[in-house]
């Protein structure tokens, strides 16, 4: 045996000539107690994996030992991965750009060149005609880097500056930078570990931002950084106490005023300053548990979302004169409606238009201020339209995009006042013909009888005998919908006879808030079960064949993927899990780990016995047990920030060590990107074409 690290990897060899077989690394095993605050201990034997520093040599050796394990055995589906990286992105047009929006006398576009895996960002003045000014030059700047991630530039109010955030490890921590336009140079001002969320006052010199805690990555204090003076000098200007919100910046449609957001799980708290003055900032409502609300100010009054005496949300108003009266001031715009939850919503001068949520679909409704209310239609049975940009209030257009698993985007305007609608954009699909499949919405019953909308493709004259492979996807956490939309990815899969099936487990929002509380807390097993019982019906509805169906998800859903890879492995051939957040327990107890505060009402809180026993139930980590499980392809980024490398890292290690099958087991790690994978618009499609190409293997599906 060759050691590496504390590392063991093997190769058996086979008869003399013979090339030898691949084996998959040993970890070394290690008792390390786990304690919670009431005395409960449990032994984590890989716990030595974790190395927040992300320097210990074994544990690199490990991660690189797997990583060479995993190379070994997709030694054979390179070609095959090649064939299904070719295919995807020649769906993807090479030098497309987006539909120009107009600002504040400027047109912003952003535009890809052919072969490009970043874009430029650019912006014309007056009209689409005028000479192009490129205010970012996105694949110069991410040049030698083996990571580079934008978030939203914002330009300062007199149309010069330009602010924007810049991530070149992957780690989600931003650097503030700014931009002049009008000379091209970026200037010296320079502010390090902020959130991807910045917001000019009126100015022109001023910039808000997001702070982040070093450790456990918090967004928890708003300051003010004044141009030309150094960082350390920057006015704190709000600071959270509570380590359960998050905190962020807006400005409201009007541009009237700057507002700080913070939002936990259960409650919500906004204040605003005027955006020409933004020195005291005042709350819309103060918080209270069980409250969440959002707002925005146009045409002298306030528009409330909450869910205020509306589990399934209102929307309210309130006139600037009564306004600091408070929540007894507000009345109803919309009132709640226990079949439609109100999503979101946008102002306009004449109009209101707001996203809702019926029936499984996201869909639009426009209401005039004369109190007319006008929906938005689809011909699809599932779909999903959503607010688009939209900068200017003073339209009757209405900018949304609208796509299914059949339709790749379309970007719409439709009149608020004549009705009329107009295409402004078809995602072009090269090689696609929507007309060549089909999207169906069917309804499993649940083993507690409650129904799950699912959301399915294939391609046109499957027949439902029984015999085909598929595919299943879901998330369900957070309150997080999964809305049907087309994706390159599975055309192949689809082309190939596959079924792609889309379950809206709860956990998420897609029925209403009653199906996120019905999905999280002491309700999560309802998540896992919801996806069982969506496979097993799909089967019994001959879509799929049994012992052919694959399971995807990532992150949550990637703890999703863990609890039914122990509960019903039978029930799946290959599962593939992305970044999953595995290790519920361990994580939910160290407050240091990123996000762990933040989620306590979201997972519950292990330092209560109630929630630990629970948690630990499912845990995917603590439940790995001596028994057959299926192949499996699990990823992980070195600088993950959301779930941290050494969850996935630690669960395949006991998978490893303790499952009774000869199923692959594969584990790919990222080392150079983190939660999101490799940044560019062609390299995740690399990475796809991996787990791709692995899952058509275990398949049986041929080229």
């Amino acid at each position: 045996m060759r050691r590496i690290g504390l590392i063991g990897l093997t190769a058996l060899a086979g008869a003399a000539g013979a090339q030898s077989l691949p084996q998959p690394p040993v970890a070394a095993k290690k008792p390390h107690d786990v304690k919670a605050p009431f005395g409960a201990i449990r032994q984590d034997d890989y716990y030595w994996l974790r190395d927040d520093t992300r320097k210990n040599p074994d544990m690199l050796a490990y991660l690189k030992a797997e990583n060479d394990y995993t190379d070994a055995m997709l030694a054979s589906t390179k070609q095959l991965q090649g064939e299904l990286f070719d295919e995807t992105v020649g769906h993807i047009k090479q030098d497309d750009s987006s539909v120009p929006y107009r600002k504040n006398g400027y047109f912003y576009y952003s535009r890809f060149e052919k072969g490009a895996n970043y874009p430029i960002i650019a912006r014309r003045k007056g009209s689409l005609t005028a000479p192009e000014e490129v205010i970012l030059d996105e694949p110069t700047m991410a040049t030698g880097k083996t990571f580079f991630q934008i978030g939203p530039p914002t330009v300062s109010p007199d149309n010069r500056l330009l602010a924007y955030p810049e991530d070149v490890v992957g780690r989600r921590q931003y650097v503030l930078r700014v931009k002049d336009l009008t000379t091209g140079k970026t200037l010296d001002d320079m502010v390090e570990n902020v959130e991807p969320n910045l917001v000019w006052s009126d100015d022109n010199k001023t910039i808000f931002y997001v702070e982040k805690n070093p450790v456990t990555l918090l967004s928890t204090r708003i300051k003010a950084h004044v141009l030309g003076t150094p960082a350390a000098a920057d006015r704190l200007v709000y600071e959270e106490k509570d380590t359960s919100f998050y905190i962020g910046l807006s400005r409201t449609s009007d541009d009237r005023y700057v507002c700080i957001a913070a939002h936990s799980t259960v409650s919500d708290e906004q204040r605003c300053a005027p955006a020409a003055a933004p020195v005291t900032f005042r709350p819309i409502a103060s918080r209270q548990r069980d409250f969440l609300y959002d707002s925005d100010h146009i045409g002298g009054r306030w528009l409330i979302r909450t869910n205020w005496q509306a589990p399934n949300y209102r929307l309210m108003k309130v006139a600037d004169a009564v306004a600091p009266r408070g929540r007894v001031a507000w009345t109803d715009l919309v009132p709640t409606n226990p079949d439609v939850f109100i999503e979101g919503f946008k102002p306009f001068d004449g109009f209101v238009a707001i996203e809702e949520r019926a029936g499984g679909n996201k869909r639009l409704r426009l209401l005039s201020n004369a109190g007319k209310s006008s929906p938005v239609k689809s011909d699809e049975p599932a779909y999903a339209m959503a607010i688009a940009a939209n900068e200017e209030t003073t339209t009757p257009w209405l900018r949304y995009t609208y796509n299914s698993l059949t339709t790749p985007t379309i970007t719409y305007e439709v009149n608020a006042t004549t009705g009329a609608r107009r295409v402004l954009k078809r995602v072009e699909t090269p090689g696609y013909d929507p007309a060549n499949y089909v999207t169906e919405r069917v309804w499993t019953t649940a083993r507690d009888g409650t129904k799950v909308p699912v959301s399915l493709v294939y391609r046109k004259g499957l027949a439902k005998d029984g015999s085909a492979a598929m595919l299943q996807m879901a998330y369900g956490s957070y309150g997080y919908s999964s809305d049907p939309s087309w994706s390159p990815l599975w055309v192949s899969l689809l082309d190939r006879g596959m079924v792609v099936a889309l379950a809206h487990t709860r956990g998420g929002q897609e029925m209403g808030r009653k199906w996120y509380d019905q999905g999280h807390l002491l309700n999560k097993k309802n998540t896992f079960t919801d996806f069982v019982d969506v496979t097993r019906d799909l089967v019994a509805k001959h879509y799929a064949a049994k012992g052919r169906v694959a399971a995807i998800g990532g992150s949550a859903g990637g703890l999703l993927m863990g609890a039914v890879a122990n509960i019903a492995p039978q029930d799946y051939r290959v599962i593939i899990a992305q970044v999953p957040f595995v290790d519920v327990v361990t994580t939910m107890l160290d407050a240091s780990i990123p996000l762990t505060t933040n989620e306590y009402d979201e997972w519950g809180n292990p330092a209560d016995r109630k929630y630990y026993d629970y948690m630990l139930s499912y845990s995917p980590y603590d439940n790995v047990r001596a028994q057959g499980y299926p192949a499996m392809f699990v990823t992980s980024g070195l600088w993950d920030s959301q779930v941290q490398y050494y969850e996935p890292t630690k669960w395949v290690a006991k998978l490893r060590a303790t499952k009774t099958d000869a199923n692959p087991l594969l584990f790919r790690v990222d080392m150079s990107s983190g939660h999101g994978g490799k940044s560019g618009r062609f390299e995740r499609y690399r990475q796809s074409a991996e787990y791709e190409a692995f899952m058509l293997q275990q398949l049986g599906i041929p080229r």
